[in-house]
């Protein structure tokens, strides 16, 4: 069996709801994932834009999820479970999809990665460098889904 995430509130290569997006409640959407491989002691997630227009934007880091967790709820909040990175927002936690008005589709990745660590020597707080630091060497498997928005 292959390492799968699935984010539930839509399908692969879909459009995001609303709900999920600076434009809505801006919460995260549910993630469930399953079969990660044999070694697996912790995951990490990053969420992140390539289509931004000043590069790849991030959205959302966590890291130190238990390796046996099998999912995120929707609307997760920072302290939870894991520890959360800082996002190109500013923000601890989640930040929705919110491309800039008229600039087209963007398409949001949603990556896991099954780590051989349980805990990533990061202070809370890191920034996409320093998970993007931390993972190397640790990564097992990856894992993503992919879904779009776009402001009109």
């Amino acid at each position: 069996m292959a390492f799968k995430i699935r984010v539930l509130a839509f399908n692969e290569g879909e459009q995001i709801p609303k709900r999920h997006t600076c434009d809505g409640e801006n919460l995260s959407p549910t993630i469930e994932w399953e079969d990660a491989p044999p070694g697996t002691r912790s995951f990490a997630l990053v969420v992140d834009d390539p289509d931004a227009p000043s590069g790849v934007w991030t959205h959302w880091i966590l890291w130190d999820i238990p390796g046996s967790e099998h999912g995120l709820a929707e609307g997760f909040l920072p302290g939870r479970i894991g520890t959360s990175g800082t996002n190109d927002f500013g923000d601890e936690g989640y930040g929705g999809p919110c491309p800039p008005k008229g600039h087209g589709p963007h398409r949001y990745f949603f990556k896991l990665y099954a780590l051989d660590t349980s805990r990533l020597m990061l202070h809370e707080g890191s920034d996409r460098h320093g998970i993007d630091k931390g993972l190397r060497g640790h990564d097992l498997a990856e894992a993503w889904a992919m879904g779009t928005y776009e402001r009109s």
